[in-house]
């Protein structure tokens, strides 16, 4: 151990780790350019819009993006680089829980498929229920998370589709709602 070294700390990384954080540049960057890209190449009508239009929003955010990717590219090149993360209650040192995020890949890829032939309501509850589940939620799960999830899914919906007028599959509850 070097004298300015304490046994709290880890030596500066080297080689490709060094630079590891341009990877986030490169992605930052790319994101930026395809949001402009996109908003640039948005065919709009001119009568249609008011004063600001639909492309400000984007062009705001892509612009933004290209600025911090740029930023962040110039402090990494100058030797900054991010703290690394203590975790908050979380033992660094243990393996990822890979089984919990299999059970919300699952979950996520049934409400994917389920969304057309059950509709939003019915496939949210089981999104909403098996992710509770597959988060570890144990108690009651056969009678309590099932009500709420079918609660959360059908205020969702409401809220969407018959508020703010996002069309949502409705499915076979379509004539009950």
């Amino acid at each position: 151990m070097s004298a300015t070294e304490t046994p709290d700390t880890k030596p500066a990384p080297t080689g490709l780790r060094a630079y590891s954080e341009l990877g986030v540049c490169a992605l930052l960057l790319a994101v930026g350019v395809l949001v402009l890209t996109d908003a640039l190449t948005m065919e709009t009508v001119a009568g249609a819009r008011g004063p600001v239009g639909p492309r400000t929003v984007p062009l705001i955010v892509g612009a933004a993006l290209l600025v911090v990717s740029v930023l962040l590219a110039v402090d990494v090149l100058r030797g900054g680089r991010g703290e690394a993360e203590g975790g908050e209650d979380v033992d660094l040192g243990e393996p990822g829980d890979w089984r919990t995020v299999a059970l919300l890949a699952g979950v996520f890829l049934a409400f994917a498929a389920l969304i057309d032939p059950l509709g939003f309501p019915l496939a949210g509850a089981l999104l909403f229920w098996g992710s509770a589940f597959a988060l570890g939620s144990r108690t009651h799960a056969l009678t309590r998370d099932p009500l709420i999830a079918a609660a959360l899914s059908l205020v969702t919906y409401a809220v969407f589709h018959l508020l703010l007028g996002v069309q949502l599959p409705g499915g076979p509850l379509m004539g009950v709602m």
